[in-house]
């Protein structure tokens, strides 16, 4: 679990949208501002949106390093870099993790690969409830084109030269009542004597874009090193930084400019998502180690999500002081059914996590037993 930083507790559920510079210095203000809005955080990162790159362990300490050593809050990886390479147990075990955060941050990479990842894990939901529990989820770059009810490809059209056209986006925005395609990087001037405005597409490319949206969906654009945040308990959205964010609809563009506020009934096109009542997740709710072996074993409804939550206790030790034993020996019940299942890939996960903790499993022709290394 991510170390908690005691702030004055003034809770409130936020959607920041960040336009470039997610951990740039001027943007240490903004995140400030955004932690102080919790009482206690327990945040995470995304890796997915990087997620294809070899360099995924070096972004990742980036990432946290800016975060413990700028803010001083200690920024945990919810790692998911593939849905096709993952096994049910490691996406239940993103989800939970995404779930138990107030404060969620995702940034740089593909927007289309992110999406290709998170689509079938329906994160936008998971996010979506993040904001209904009084979180902040706050994505930046690459990660804000995400957020709109349609995104763009940008690396397809600006490096491969793909025909223009929109990918269905996890719709978050749609918790404020705004049905819109977020554009970050908006003022862009990289390309010198061509247009990488627009993230990189271009303002011509962009009004071509645009001409295929529905009629109700706009585009939100916010400069680069500037972040719009939009305050649902207040139903207001403020632009802070260094430039201005856009709301364009119908053909018209409004400016949202730097450091104003405005009120979400003057932007909001469409009615506000209704409050998140049920979930497909399944929560456990005894999350002693006994009563998830318990569940796992009967293998029914919510078994996967005990497994994950097992799994989780026994990487992390348990909260507090607690006899391990229970944990362990519940990890090897688990174990033992996912190899009488077939499921080697699974129990190699359990082993792992049995190790991680410090003791050493050793199979025999009467079942498994186990034992603490000597050096502990």
């Amino acid at each position: 679990m991510a170390v908690a930083r005691r702030y004055a507790q003034r809770v409130s559920s936020i959607l920041a949208i960040l336009g470039s510079g997610e951990i740039a210095p001027n943007m240490v203000k903004v995140h400030r501002e955004l932690f102080a809005r919790l009482d206690a955080i327990d945040a995470v990162f995304l890796d997915t949106p990087f997620g294809f790159q070899e360099n995924v362990p070096q972004l990742s300490e980036k990432i946290q390093t800016y975060f413990d050593t700028s803010l001083q809050v200690s920024m945990q990886a919810a790692s998911f870099c593939s849905f096709e390479r993952s096994s049910e147990l490691e996406r239940t075990q993103f989800i939970q993790k995404v779930s138990a955060a107030n404060y969620v941050f995702a940034g740089p990479g593909s927007p289309s690969y992110a999406l290709h990842q998170w689509a079938p894990l329906n994160l936008g939901e998971t996010l979506r409830r993040t904001l209904e529990q009084d979180g902040i989820v706050c994505f930046s770059s690459a990660a804000a084109l995400t957020l709109g009810s349609h995104t763009a490809p940008i690396y397809e059209i600006y490096k491969v030269g793909a025909e223009l056209t929109w990918l269905p986006g996890l719709d978050v925005l749609s918790q404020a009542g705004l049905r819109a395609a977020v554009i970050p990087h908006y003022d862009n001037a990289e390309g010198g004597n061509h247009d990488t405005s627009r993230c990189y597409i271009g303002a011509n490319r962009l009004a071509q874009m645009e001409a295929l949206l529905p009629d109700d969906v706009a585009i939100f654009g916010v400069d680069e090193h500037t972040a719009a945040i939009i305050d649902l308990d207040a139903d207001t959205i403020s632009v802070r930084g260094r430039g201005n964010a856009y709301w364009r609809l119908g053909g018209s563009e409004r400016v949202l400019a730097n450091g104003t506020t405005v009120a979400l009934s003057e932007l909001r096109n469409v009615p506000r998502a209704p409050r998140v009542q049920d979930s497909s997740e399944v929560v456990v709710a005894d999350q002693s180690p006994q009563a998830l072996g318990e569940l796992i074993a009967r293998n029914g409804e919510g078994a996967l999500e005990a497994l994950s939550a097992l799994v989780s206790l026994a990487t992390s030790g348990g909260p507090g002081r607690v006899d391990p034993a229970p944990l362990i020996d519940a990890v090897l019940v688990a174990r033992a059914n996912a190899r009488a299942t077939g499921q080697y890939e699974l129990s190699d996960q359990l082993r792992d996590a049995i190790l991680t903790i410090g003791a050493e499993v050793k199979d025999g022709p009467n079942g498994a037993t186990w034992h603490f290394r000597d050096n502990l």
